[in-house]
């Protein structure tokens, strides 16, 4: 598995490039954010394994960081720094989905070992889905191609291929717009334009109508209102590669 990649946000100069420094002598790879803002375009970027995020942050706090954040990509890591040793502000950030936090002044070994502990919770190996049944046919993502049992296929692109892989692979959950955008396109910045997810949607869920029950297809990608999308019932996994990792 690559070493980790890690966002580090925090504002106070000496305490973020400390932590940066902590982590890049563990072996992780870090990107530096002083502001909110910044902090979660960089946090969304496709790449990242886990965000450490400062409470008091200016422009944005990291209150508003973390409740974008898992609006967009609700799996993300996020440990929380802060000043603030309340029970109250722990409770909130761990209610709010934080996996972790750690209270200033924090040991360099102390922050390591809580890296290390969340990317063995949240770095596990995913099966890599290859073939997917649906109604009459049959789904090689390998080959990104749909075989029907009366002898027709159609082709998937590259995109269409993941997209579908990444909505099976989180078949149990809905996925949002911006989170495809930020795994399957490679964009990170929040409030862009998700029309391009809608289109390619559009043209994948027309591939995946089932030559043998046009009148009634399959469902096989659902639309959820207001946040996303997610595999649909009829599509159903029949093979998976060696596990990877993510």
């Amino acid at each position: 598995m690559p070493k980790a990649r890690i966002v580090v946000i925090e504002d106070e100069v000496a305490i973020r490039r400390g932590v940066a420094d902590a982590l890049r002598l563990s072996g992780y790879e870090v990107v530096e954010a002083a502001d909110g803002p910044s902090g979660l375009r960089e946090a969304l970027a496709a790449s990242v394994d886990l965000v450490l995020l400062d409470i008091m942050l200016p422009k944005k706090d990291g209150w508003e960081v973390l409740s974008e954040l898992r609006r967009i990509d609700p799996a993300r890591p996020v440990i929380l720094l802060t000043a603030r040793g309340c029970e109250e502000d722990r409770v909130r950030g761990l209610k709010m989905g934080a996996d972790d936090y750690v209270v200033k002044p924090f040991s360099a070994k102390e922050l390591i070992a809580r890296v290390e502990a969340v990317l063995r919770r949240t770095r596990k190996p995913m099966p890599e889905v290859r073939l997917v049944e649906l109604g009459s046919g049959l789904i090689d993502l390998h080959r990104r191609e749909i075989r029907w049992a009366d002898g027709s296929r159609a082709d998937l692109s590259e995109t269409e291929s993941a997209l579908l892989k990444y909505l099976v692979a989180n078949r149990e959950r809905a996925v949002s717009r911006e989170e495809l955008l930020s795994r399957i396109w490679g964009i990170g910045t929040a409030g862009l334009e998700t029309r391009t997810v809608d289109m390619h949607v559009a043209r994948l869920r027309a591939k995946l109508r089932d030559p043998a029950c046009p009148d009634d297809p399959p469902e096989a990608i659902v639309t959820v209102r207001s946040h996303g999308y997610m595999a649909g019932p009829a599509l159903v996994v029949v093979a998976e590669s060696s596990p990877v990792g993510h």
